[in-house]
């Protein structure tokens, strides 16, 4: 067995007092080593653009990635359990029985053969301050990223369309996007094309349509002819279901509304100028809205498609193609975390660890609200919709051809569209479902399946008929 000292960046499994999961406030002994007060742990301390100081031996944290991945498997992922188990029973116990039931040795030269060395640890990945990023963030100031031996810094990045260029640009290796962005920029959309790939979605569901306070009376959508609307990108799920959601009361989004490109950051001081009557914007700023007496949440997004996909994992095609092993280790690193915020049991923890100027800088309130679906809704009522967000890192297929169904229905993308075959070359179902189950998740066993949105059916195998059956529509 691995001498089971602190890694530092890796808590050992074995050890009651330190915590495998870090919140911010975490009461491990690594955690508590520094007594001024924190809201990282000491080994996650850096800033985003910072990198940490401590380095790990890339052998030793191998091993107690196999450890701790093995503890926590047998313990559900439930950190709670493993440190009251391991308090009762002393590490040392444990970890002999773990020894005595695996063949450790083996299991961990297994793992370095087949994953080899991480081509690269230190990385830079843009992300853009709102709650579907969760997982991202998330798993800096909680120590995913080093679990699996990387050095990320996370960088914030004020939209989406700085992201996709600093992406092309080779500025950041990996990057939290819509979920239409490796679509578009794989056809040349909006941008040269490159091929970039989605092996996970980041949420589900986790949006909402919010009016200014003035609207109160117009909730009825076809009184919003002449309503100007804000969404964050063009080549978003905000502005696919904004217009499916209007087009569908009868008003061509095109022609009867104006849709306005704004960074969420800036979508409530937008709405509070009176710049625009509302927004389908992510979270926390449909709330931020309710929570500055300005606007209220006209519907969420769930109502419209229950579990439609918004955010991302993605990188270059290049990047996974040059780093194998470190792509492999990120993508285990943000499935892990995605799992980990699926949890409703985590949300409240994990909204005080995205809380803070260098990832959301929203009060907690604010994200709690979001996160675990309790929350005013700015006309005076309390509402409790646990999956107003949620986290699933399957990529569908199936998700694909429905957005590139919208892209050719709104003309921004013309011409014969193989949407089966782009799907699988950048939704990559299998690289994800291989992840989970490594990790000992469950994992569908198809690609695609169908989706009802608006009492409608979409069925994947006929997008070119899903598409004409559409009144209102350029192409």
């Amino acid at each position: 067995m691995t001498n089971h000292n602190d890694h530092n960046s890796l808590g050992n499994p074995f050890d009651h007092r330190q915590s495998l999961v870090h919140g911010r406030h975490c009461d491990c002994q690594t955690c508590l080593a520094d007594d001024a007060p924190r809201t990282m742990p000491a080994h996650s301390a850096a800033q985003p653009g910072e990198r940490p100081s401590t380095q790990v031996n890339s052998d030793d944290m191998m091993d107690r990635v196999v450890e701790s991945a093995l503890v926590r498997g047998i313990f559900g992922h439930s950190d709670i359990h493993r440190r009251q188990f391991m308090k009762l029973v002393g590490g040392g116990t444990a970890a002999a029985v773990l020894a005595s039931l695996f063949p450790m040795d083996a299991i961990k030269a297994a793992v370095k053969e087949d994953l080899g060395p991480l081509e690269k640890t230190r990385l830079d990945i843009g992300f853009v301050p709102i709650t579907c990023a969760t997982p991202i963030i998330m798993a800096h100031p909680m120590g995913f990223y080093e679990r699996y031996g990387l050095d990320v810094s996370l960088i914030k990045t004020a939209g989406w369309a700085v992201a996709r260029d600093k992406s092309l640009n080779r500025e950041y290796d990996a990057a939290h996007m819509l979920t239409p962005m490796p679509l578009a920029m794989t056809l040349g959309a909006g941008s040269n094309p490159e091929h970039f790939i989605m092996p996970a979605v980041e949420n589900i569901n986790g949006q909402a349509i919010v009016l200014h306070n003035d609207h109160q009376d117009k909730r009825d959508p076809q009184q919003w002819k002449g309503f100007t609307f804000g969404v964050p990108f063009e080549y978003s799920m905000h502005n696919f279901l904004l217009r499916y959601y209007v087009a569908e009361h009868g008003l061509d989004p095109d022609q009867d509304i104006q849709i306005r490109v704004i960074p969420p950051p800036e979508m409530v001081a937008n709405l509070r100028a009176g710049n625009i009557d509302g927004f389908l914007s992510p979270d926390p700023f449909n709330q931020r809205a309710v929570y500055e007496r300005i606007g209220f949440i006209h519907l969420l997004t769930k109502e419209i498609w229950e579990g439609h996909p918004c955010c991302a994992f993605a990188t270059s095609a290049q990047f996974a193609r040059e780093n194998p092993n470190t792509y492999g280790a990120l993508l285990r690193a943000i499935i892990d975390a995605t799992q980990y915020s699926s949890n409703p049991e985590n949300r409240s923890e994990i909204a005080e660890a995205i809380a803070p100027t260098n990832y959301l800088n929203q009060p907690v309130t604010v994200i709690e609200q979001v996160l675990t679906g309790t929350f005013a809704d700015g006309l005076g009522e309390v509402q409790r919709v646990p999956d107003r967000i949620d986290f699933d890192p399957f990529p569908w297929h199936s998700m694909a051809v429905w957005i590139l169904t919208q892209m050719k229905r709104w003309g921004y993308i013309d011409g014969h569209v193989d949407y089966q075959q782009v799907a699988r070359d950048v939704y990559l179902a299998s690289d994800a479902r291989e992840v989970m189950r490594e990790l000992g998740y469950e994992a569908p066993e198809e690609n695609s399946r169908n989706y009802e949105i608006m009492g409608k059916t979409f069925d994947y195998t006929q997008p070119e008929a899903y598409l004409e059956s559409f009144d209102i529509r350029r192409s």
